[in-house]
């Protein structure tokens, strides 16, 4: 397939702007403004309606792992799919690239990006983490990096994100620090301090820290990291890039990508911001040579046109959840507040839920409201006993099979030196955690659901040892 060369984005982006303008000038804010509401704010019978594809059985308090996507989204994207299918080439040629420049212009005014220029469309967070890591393994095979130059990571990176690491920088020479963060962790200060000593360590001998790699808000345990002072110390510290792995972000938390001041930031825009799965933006500053230096991994016809048109053509595929960015801000828009107003509630709505179970169950909290989004870490009963990741995984199968809940649990198996494992009001140590998140089409009974589980597993004398394979069980009598 022949391609030309890449068009105007400016021009483009205009072009997208006239007959479906959005009004995404929040530096931060993440949405356009409240004011650009197109219709009346949304009752719950319309959020009900939005969202009757979600299984009714099944309290689904885990909007974390796959995020949600209304109806009327849905819709929209069938209709781009529609497209393609009537008529492939006329989409090829005359609708795909505008359609994505719309949705790549709808991103950039709502995380505050310089231009449009600055934003790719990818797959998820975990691809925009391959493209950067992708960079910094060629830096190391052609000698822009020594052997043995450090990339810093905290420890509760994203699972995928850390094998990538491993898999592209550290197999081409980097040394890999991690930063071992506390949990449950008291405060921001806690992780700035633990964040210095680490960068320390990185440093050690006189070596180069090449890239820092940060989350915003950690998937498992979930806590939400002061990534504007991270950064702040990795210029000071001379760190050469700094990538903030924000899969969880647009949507839960205020997203300004110039005043973060990463050199790349992504977010997935399925999780929380009601876009169908799979679309993820990549924001690099293009002022930075280093751009012009990022490829997307799958190699296309576009290959040399610059990363947003590379990511915007990587073979025949279904393009649509891409497409429609500007539907879902369209959606965020009939709540009050729109994903502002959306953003706050979630967070007020989590943190009423997550206490009422914790005082069920006599545990408490993971980390304090403030480090928290739309999802907070809980603590289990302590004599369910969950020993171990499979323990874990374990009970929440069961969960989900004998209760109709989805909710993912953490086994906390860290030691940090001088923190005590936590205890339950009962004294026993707290090992297992539920995430639960709020979105808005949580109701109330789905946390009451997962506290009476809870509740039957403990009054039976449930632990997680009953759920061992028998070849496990056989193991420990000997």
């Amino acid at each position: 397939m022949a391609s030309g060369p890449p068009p105007d984005d400016a021009a483009m982006a205009a072009a997208a702007a006239n007959g479906h303008d959005h009004d995404n000038g929040h530096g931060n804010g993440n949405g356009p403004s409240p004011a650009k509401r197109p219709r009346a704010v949304i009752s719950a019978a319309e959020i009900r309606a939005e969202f009757a594809h979600h299984d009714a059985a099944v309290a689904r308090v885990n909007n974390g792992s796959f995020g949600c996507c209304p109806a009327s989204v849905l819709a929209a994207q069938a209709h781009w799919q529609r497209l393609f299918l009537a008529q492939p080439d006329a989409f090829y040629f005359h609708g795909l690239q505008q359609g994505l420049l719309r949705s790549r212009a709808a991103v950039a005014g709502a995380v505050g990006a310089g231009d449009v220029s600055e934003v790719s469309l990818v797959d998820n967070a975990t691809t925009a983490a391959a493209i950067v890591l992708q960079h910094a393994a060629w830096s190391f095979a052609e000698g822009h990096y020594a052997r043995g130059d450090a990339v810093l990571m905290l420890h509760y990176a994203y699972g995928a994100v850390k094998k990538s690491i491993h898999a592209y920088v550290a197999r081409a020479g980097a040394t890999v620090v991690e930063v071992p963060l506390p949990f449950p962790v008291a405060s921001a200060d806690a992780i700035i301090a633990e964040f210095r000593a680490a960068l320390a360590v990185a440093k050690e001998g006189g070596r180069r820290v090449r890239l820092a790699v940060i989350d915003h808000i950690t998937s498992m345990p979930s806590v939400v990291i002061p990534v504007k002072e991270l950064v702040a110390i990795c210029r000071q510290e001379g760190v050469d890039k700094v990538f903030v792995d924000a899969a969880h972000s647009i949507g839960q938390v205020p997203v300004d990508v110039s005043d973060i001041g990463a050199d790349f930031y992504t977010s997935n825009l399925h999780k929380w911001f009601f876009c169908p799965p799979a679309v993820a933006f990549l924001h690099t500053r293009k002022d930075d040579p280093i751009a012009s230096e990022l490829h997307h991994p799958v190699v296309s016809h576009e290959y040399g046109n610059g990363l947003p048109m590379e990511s915007g053509w990587i073979g025949t595929r279904d393009y649509s959840a891409q497409l429609v960015v500007s539907e879902a801000i369209d959606f965020v828009n009939r709540f009050e507040g729109g994903i502002e107003g959306i953003r706050s509630r979630n967070h007020e709505k989590v943190i009423e839920m997550g206490r009422m179970l914790a005082e069920a169950w006599g545990t408490f909290l993971g980390s304090p409201p403030e480090l928290c989004g739309s999802m907070v870490m809980v603590g289990l009963p302590g004599c369910l006993g969950i020993e171990s990741d499979d323990d874990a995984m374990r009970v929440r199968t069961m969960l989900r099979k004998d209760f109709h809940v989805e909710v993912p649990i953490y086994y906390n198996s860290r030691r940090v030196e001088g923190q005590e494992m936590a205890k339950d009001k009962s004294g026993d140590p707290v090992t297992g955690h539920v995430r639960i998140s709020n979105q808005v089409y949580n109701v109330r009974e789905d946390y009451e659901r997962l506290r009476d589980a809870v509740h039957k597993l403990v009054s039976e004398g449930f632990t997680s040892s009953k759920l061992w394979p028998s070849e496990k069980v056989l193991s420990q009598l000997k």
